[in-house]
C-alpha cells in the first residue's frame, strides 16, 4: 500500500509549476495519476498535433499534445494529461539509438535535439508514456508538419524523417528576431470579418489576456535564442487605443531601448481611425512619417507604414506616393547595400487555404513598383510581413534575390517569432514557438480557430516555409560589439 500512494506523491513533487496544476482544472486528480512513470502502454492516452517546428543546421525542436482518449473540453478539444514526453532518433529508421527527454511532466511537450550533423538525415520518434505522437495533418495545403521528406507519412508507422541543412556560408555576424501581430487588447482570436459562422476562440476565464501572455513569452525566448534586435512589423495592438499601444511599448521595452535594441512599424490594426495617432505618440515618432532608415554595422534596415492612408482597415495597404518616392530614392543611392525591408502588409499572398482578398496584401500598383525597385537592388535580401498570420516563403521572380518571408502572428497559434541568423556569406531564418508553458497551453488552445483549419494556414505547407537557409553577399555588415 505504501507504495502505491508514494507514486504519485513523488510525481507531485516533479511536477513543473503549480501554473501547470491549475490548468489541469476539473481533471487534476486523474492528471497527477497518469503522470507517475509508465513503462507499458496507456491506452487511455492519446499523443496528437506532432510538429517539427524549427531546424537548423546542428538541431530540431518537435512539439505534441497529451490527452485523454475519447474525452471533450466543451470546445472540441481532448482534456489534457500531464505526462512524460522523450523523443528518441537516429541516422536509420532501424536503429534509433539516441534519446532527447522532457524534465518534467506536461500536456504540451516541447523537445529539443542538440548537437545535430548539418546535411544528416535523421528518423525520430516522439512519444508520451508507451503511446507515439501523431502529426498534425496539413491535407488541405498538402502539407508536412514533421519533416522534410514523407517517410514515415503513408503507413502511419510513427516514424518520421528531416534532413538538417547546412549552415550559412561564413561567419555569423548578428540575429534578428522578426515578429509581427502582438494585437495587445484582444480578446477573441479568429474572428473572420464577414463570414459571422466562424467562432473565435477565447481565453480561459481567470487567466491572463492571451496577446499579453504571447508578447512577454516572445520577449523573453527571442533573448533566449540570441536575438542582438527585435524588429516588430505591425499590429502591436488590437485598436490603436492609447491603452494597448502602451502595453505594446511596456512589454517590448522589456527587449531592450526602442530605436537601438528594437524597432517597429505600424499595422493597419494600430490605425483604427481615432482622433488621436497613439502609435505615433507612444513609439515617437510624433508628427513624422512612420517610415525611416536605420544603419545596423553596415546593414540598412527599411521600416515601411504599411498603412499610411485613410480607411477602415480591411482594404488593401497604402504607402502614399511620397512614402513610395522615399523608398525608391534610398534604393537607388546604394543599390548593393545589404539590406533588410519590413512592413506589416505582404507585397504578395500566394498558396493561401483561404480565399485571398485585396486586404490581404498591399496595393498592386505600390507592391509592383516595390519589386521593380528590388531588382535594380542587389542589395536587398529580405522584405519581411506580417498580416496574414501565417509561416510563408515567397521569391519574388522578378527580383529573385530576394525572399518575401511572411510570419505568424504572435499572439496565438503556432506563435512565437522568426529568428534571422546573418552571416557573411547569407543568412539563416528559423521559426521558434515560445516555450513558456502559458503560451504552450494557449496555443494549443487557439490551434482550433477556423473550425480547425488554422495549422493548415499558420503553421507553414513545409519545414521551408518557416526554416530556410540562402546564400547572399553580406560581407558588407560588421559584428555587432559583444555587451559588457
Amino acid at each position: 500500500m505504501r507504495c502505491c500512494i508514494s507514486a504519485p506523491l513523488a510525481a507531485l513533487a516533479a511536477l513543473p509549476t503549480p501554473y501547470d496544476v491549475l490548468r489541469s482544472g476539473a481533471l487534476l486528480v486523474p492528471a497527477l495519476l497518469r503522470a507517475v512513470p509508465s513503462r507499458g502502454r496507456d491506452n487511455s492516452l492519446v499523443a496528437v498535433h506532432l510538429e517539427l517546428v524549427t531546424l537548423t543546421e546542428d538541431r530540431a525542436i518537435i512539439t505534441w499534445h497529451t490527452g485523454i482518449r475519447g474525452t471533450d473540453d466543451a470546445r472540441g478539444h481532448l482534456l489534457p494529461v500531464l505526462t512524460e514526453g522523450e523523443v528518441v532518433y537516429g541516422t536509420h529508421p532501424a536503429r534509433l539509438n539516441r534519446v532527447a527527454a522532457e524534465d518534467r511532466p506536461t500536456a504540451h511537450h516541447q523537445v529539443e535535439l542538440t548537437g545535430l550533423e548539418p546535411g544528416q538525415t535523421y528518423y525520430y520518434r516522439a512519444r508520451s508514456r508507451g503511446v507515439t505522437a501523431l502529426p498534425t495533418p496539413l491535407h488541405h495545403v498538402r502539407g508536412n508538419a514533421v519533416g522534410t521528406s514523407g517517410h514515415g507519412l503513408g503507413a502511419r508507422t510513427g516514424t518520421y524523417s528531416f534532413t538538417t541543412p547546412q549552415p550559412p556560408p561564413g561567419r555569423h555576424l548578428l540575429s534578428i528576431a522578426l515578429c509581427n501581430d502582438l494585437h495587445l487588447g484582444e480578446t477573441t482570436a479568429g474572428l473572420v470579418a464577414g463570414f459571422p459562422i466562424v467562432r473565435g476562440v477565447s481565453q480561459t476565464a481567470g487567466l491572463a489576456a492571451y496577446p499579453e501572455i504571447m508578447s512577454r513569452a516572445l520577449v523573453e525566448e527571442a533573448r533566449l535564442r540570441g536575438a542582438d534586435v527585435l524588429l516588430a512589423a505591425g499590429d502591436l495592438s488590437a485598436g490603436g487605443s492609447p491603452r494597448d499601444v502602451a502595453e505594446a511599448r511596456r512589454i517590448l521595452d522589456g527587449f531592450g531601448t526602442l530605436g537601438r535594441d528594437y524597432l517597429v512599424v505600424r499595422g493597419n490594426h494600430d490605425r483604427a481611425g481615432l482622433s488621436t495617432d497613439s502609435f505615433s505618440e507612444t513609439f515617437g515618432t510624433g508628427t513624422g512619417p512612420g517610415y525611416f532608415a536605420h544603419d545596423l554595422g553596415g546593414l540598412r534596415i527599411i521600416g515601411l507604414d504599411t498603412y499610411h492612408k485613410a480607411g477602415n482597415g480591411g482594404d488593401a495597404g497604402g504607402l502614399g506616393d511620397e512614402q513610395l518616392s522615399w523608398f525608391r530614392a534610398r534604393l537607388r543611392s546604394e543599390p548593393d547595400r545589404p539590406t533588410l525591408v519590413f512592413g506589416h502588409h505582404p507585397l504578395t499572398v500566394r498558396d493561401s487555404v483561404f480565399p485571398v482578398t485585396r486586404g490581404q496584401q498591399l496595393d498592386r500598383r505600390q507592391a509592383r513598383a516595390i519589386v521593380d525597385a528590388y531588382a535594380s537592388a542587389p542589395g536587398v535580401f529580405l522584405h519581411h510581413a506580417g498580416h496574414t498570420h501565417r509561416n510563408k516563403r515567397t521569391l519574388l521572380t522578378r527580383a529573385p534575390h530576394v525572399i518575401q518571408q511572411e510570419v505568424t502572428a504572435a499572439k496565438d497559434y503556432p506563435g512565437g517569432f522568426s529568428l534571422l541568423r546573418i552571416h557573411t556569406g547569407g543568412y539563416a531564418l528559423n521559426h521558434y514557438k515560445s516555450s513558456a508553458p502559458e503560451a504552450r497551453e494557449w496555443t494549443e488552445r487557439a490551434r482550433r480557430m477556423a473550425g480547425g483549419l488554422w495549422p493548415h494556414h499558420a503553421l507553414g505547407r513545409s519545414a521551408t516555409d518557416r526554416n530556410s537557409v540562402r546564400a547572399h553577399d553580406l560581407s558588407g555588415i560588421t559584428a555587432l560589439p559583444v555587451p559588457a
